[in-house]
């Protein structure tokens, strides 16, 4: 069952938060584990896709931030940032 799978690991974060500093960093470091997860479950290679976002972020209009999304990182997407 992939889902315990992932709840299991996200267990293991929880005590990491702990270490981070402060509430937002915390929170921070959750958000990205929680994209990087759901890249996986899309089938996505982790690495890949926040290179992409990294690279791509910069020049992306604010309005169309949920292009970036991990549902929406696509085959040419993933080529290019391969």
């Amino acid at each position: 069952m992939p889902g315990a799978h992932t709840l299991t690991a996200f267990r293991c974060w929880c005590k990491n938060f702990l270490f981070y500093g402060s509430d937002k960093g915390g929170e921070r470091a959750a958000a990205a584990y929680t994209l990087l997860e759901t890249a996986k479950l899309n089938g996505i290679n982790p690495q890949a896709y926040p290179t992409w976002v990294f690279e791509t972020i910069a020049d992306h209009p604010i309005n169309r931030i949920d292009e970036l999304l991990p549902w929406n990182f696509t085959d040419i997407r993933l080529k290019e940032a391969a």
